[in-house]
């Protein structure tokens, strides 16, 4: 009789064990320790770089998931929100307002940006905005004003500053490598203007209502950030700028401008949508050293003959290179420490110096690019 009731009572702790086991799923270490994860809005998919964030954003999909998309043409939210199974919204308050919204991408035209981003910083929403921040210095400032008080991160579109040769040379500076640096010389160009990449649905980035200016200004802003970033800032600028081969009317094409920098280099910058090839792409020339990137190679030189080195060869020890602008954005979102992300207010300063060039070229004459407000 014993032997039966132990026999029952074995039968029924096995059972109930097995009943534990079978909920452990539920309340395991697997559940308990998995990250939610975090949730993030597109606001505006207008930006020809937006595909690539999509793709972006599905390659790190176990970290991050788009919930919402607003644009305020609703056939490319919808194309967007489909590729990314996210929900389309008519008004953006819909993503200001969700606490579970914990960022947003603002890839809009750059006209729009000011509200967009005022709106952001208001409901404290970190902030990845397409570059340049704004069209105006007055509208920049503004923007990097709200983002600093909001106390959110930020993050934009500089992607040159993480290339291995960029940073060699920043640190060789850093290093007094260069001696007194007497010049520097930055090129970016393609062909856009050539092969009408913006025929289509991204013609507004030719139409300087809704962007702010043209391939010199489109392209110049990266170089102009590395320059800034490499030399620090300037005291004034001067630049032309021209319509080129005008398949874009009212829209500059190309230009070239001169920067006096605070530290005494004199800079030159050309950029634009007119060029079948641009093999020089960056100079620095300094009393104690030169370095050049030709063909994507980066060629440094100090003058004295080193053995084993021979200073025409390009460089092959380099830095380890930064990951992409949205990358690091979520790296940072996802509690990365010490991610280098661009400050507001560098955008901010990149936007000012940009509208000296242009109203310098308009008024054939040397600027001085705006400072930000008193007080900042």
């Amino acid at each position: 009789m014993i032997d039966i009731q132990m026999a029952v009572r074995a039968a029924f702790l096995v059972s109930v064990a097995a009943g534990f086991l079978s909920l452990r799923p539920a309340f395991g270490d697997d559940a308990s320790t998995e990250k939610p994860k975090l949730q993030v809005a597109f606001v505006g998919v207008a930006h020809i770089h937006t595909p690539e964030f999509i793709a972006t954003l599905k390659r790190r999909s176990s970290e991050v998931t788009v919930k919402y998309v607003w644009d305020h043409d609703g056939d490319r939210a919808k194309r967007a929100a489909n590729e990314l199974g996210a929900t389309v919204v008519d008004d953006p308050s819909a993503i200001w307002n969700d606490p579970q919204i914990k960022a947003v991408i603002i890839c809009s035209e750059t006209a729009l940006h000011l509200d967009l981003v005022l709106a952001a910083a208001k409901a404290h929403k970190n902030i990845y905005a397409e570059k340049p921040i704004g069209i105006s210095t007055k509208d920049a400032y503004e923007m990097a004003r709200a983002i600093d008080d909001a106390g959110v991160l930020f993050e934009t579109g500089y992607f040159m500053r993480g290339d291995p040769k960029i940073l060699f040379i920043r640190d060789q500076i850093a290093k007094g490598a260069f001696g007194t640096i007497t010049r520097v010389r930055g090129s970016n160009t393609h062909g856009a203007a050539l092969g009408g990449w913006f025929d289509g649905p991204y013609r507004w980035m030719a139409d300087p209502k809704q962007s702010g200016f043209g391939g010199f200004g489109d392209l110049g802003t990266h170089t102009l950030d590395i320059m800034l970033w490499l030399l620090g800032d300037v005291s004034r600028v001067t630049a032309v700028t021209s319509n080129g081969v005008a398949r874009y009317p009212d829209c500059d094409e190309f230009g070239t401008g001169l920067l006096l920098f605070k530290n005494g280099t004199i800079g030159d910058l050309s950029a634009g949508w007119d060029d079948v090839a641009n093999p020089v792409t960056l100079e620095v020339c300094g009393t104690q050293a030169h370095a050049t990137i030709v063909n994507n190679e980066l060629y440094f030189s100090t003058g004295k003959k080193v053995p084993g080195k021979d200073a025409n060869a390009p460089v092959k020890v380099l830095p380890q290179g930064w990951s992409r602008p949205m990358d690091l954005f979520i790296d940072a979102l996802t509690g990365k420490p010490n991610v280098p992300l661009v400050t507001a207010d560098e955008a901010a300063y990149r936007s000012a110096v940009t509208e000296a060039l242009y109203k310098s070229a308009s008024e054939k004459t040397w600027v001085e690019p705006e400072g930000p407000p008193a007080g900042k």
